[in-house]
């Protein structure tokens, strides 16, 4: 009988590492000029734009518990795999042809890629190296992603100047074959499988969900946490699918020689990550991760530098100061997502981590359901501007909302049955 190829599995901390940092590189290659392939080569208006990101965002607020529980009852590495997989292909069907209506089948496919990662990879990296060293991954894989990411933005640049779809199908393509190399080498060591009798049952899925939801009801910090994500949903759904839009619409770009405009927003990008770099290496040398009055006021802190840093975007008239605002929000953008990852996994246990994690996905993408299409509507209705403006006054009420979490500690008590 011939033996079976065993393939060592890689060291947990720096597989992370690593996986973020590829899937940041494959995304870069195609985000750097997503919305400007969708703007100028499908020709898509404000309402359209909105509703090509209202789809995804539909697509994770339908699957995100169902996805999540897969994580917590089978395989947080199986919902990786799976998610990088169905997100590289949503990017290699959008690349592959300019129609609007399969731009919106794409997003469905990235979608159920998006809620496959949410919550699963946070939840496997707590699970493998422990909570007490978490904090410092979550820090050194937002570094991991701004360092590849920094490097696709050139690459991403030069395929557009070929064919801006050639930079969208070959981010796709990457992810694709990450997930072929999670599929070798990723191991699975802190998470315990559900036996296989309780797994084939549908019972254990809503049960886990309970549990998730049971958790983030009755402990108000997490309640508080979901009504944060809802409100920074409602303002990143406009911001996100409209500020490319607005520069092309209201400023003129100042000429590169013999450039193509798209240099500019390759350069746009670079510039914003050694500011990110900068600030995330400050946070993780200065400020204790296990301390959560210090992270709420941290949050506080940099929600207040975004509002006013989306304003200075949408109200300057000069391109450099344009510019800074726009550097502002990214950096301000990229220091939250770990600070709330941190976060939130103080306050959950490990038997329904990607669980509540995915609530905070499905929160999150409920308030871009509910705000995307209205900030659209008045960019269509009205002008870019006044509807970037509204999605900045939108995050307004997030402030008292993380002002109420500041007195909450880690709990210990196990999650309820």
């Amino acid at each position: 009988m011939t033996a079976r190829l065993k393939i060592p599995k890689a060291d947990a901390y720096k597989l992370y590492l690593l996986a973020m940092g590829l899937s940041a590189f494959a995304t870069t290659l195609a985000y750097t000029v997503h919305l400007v392939y969708q703007i100028k080569q499908v020709g898509l208006n404000p309402l359209q734009l909105v509703l090509v990101g209202t789809t995804l965002e539909l697509t994770a607020l339908l699957t995100e518990i169902p996805t999540g529980v897969v994580a917590d009852v089978y395989s947080r590495r199986l919902s990786i795999i799976v998610g990088f997989s169905f997100l590289g292909f949503g990017l290699i069907l959008e690349g592959s042809l300019p129609v609007f209506e399969v731009l919106l089948v794409g997003q469905v496919v990235a979608g159920l890629g998006y809620t496959f990662l949410s919550g699963a990879t946070s939840a496997w990296i707590v699970d493998e190296v422990r909570l007490e060293r978490a904090g410092r991954a979550f820090l050194r894989g937002a570094q991991a992603e701004q360092i590849f990411a920094f490097c696709g933005i050139f690459v991403s640049v030069a395929l557009a100047s070929v064919s801006l779809q050639l930079a969208i199908v070959c981010g796709g393509i990457l992810l694709v074959l990450l997930a072929a190399f999670l599929a070798l080498f990723m191991p699975e060591s802190g998470f315990q499988r559900r036996p296989a009798s309780n797994r084939e049952s549908w019972q254990m899925f809503i049960n886990t969900f309970r549990a998730g939801f049971a958790l983030v009801r009755t402990r108000q910090i997490l309640l508080l946490i979901t009504i944060a994500a809802i409100i920074h949903g409602a303002f990143s759904e406009g911001f996100d699918r409209l500020w490319i839009t607005h520069m092309l619409q209201n400023f003129s770009l100042p000429p590169l020689g013999q450039f193509d405009e798209i240099v500019w927003f390759g350069i746009i990008s670079a510039v914003s990550m050694p500011l990110t770099l900068a600030l995330t290496e400050g946070l993780r040398r200065r400020l204790d991760l296990s301390d959560s009055r210090r992270v709420a006021m941290t949050l506080i802190a940099v929600y207040a530098a975004l509002i006013l840093s989306v304003l200075l975007f949408i109200l300057a008239e000069s391109f450099a100061l344009v510019l800074m605002g726009l550097w502002l929000t990214g950096a301000a953008r990229a220091v939250r997502n770990p600070l709330m990852e941190a976060w939130i996994n103080l306050h959950t246990e490990s038997n329904v981590r990607a669980t509540v994690l995915s609530i905070q996905g499905q929160a999150d993408a409920l308030g871009q359901i509910a705000g995307g299409p209205i900030v659209g509507a008045v960019g269509l209705l009205s002008s870019v501007r006044a509807a970037i403006s509204l999605s900045a006054l939108m995050l307004l009420p997030i402030i008292p909302v993380f002002w109420q979490t500041q007195s909450a500690k880690p709990s210990s008590q196990p999650a309820p049955d």
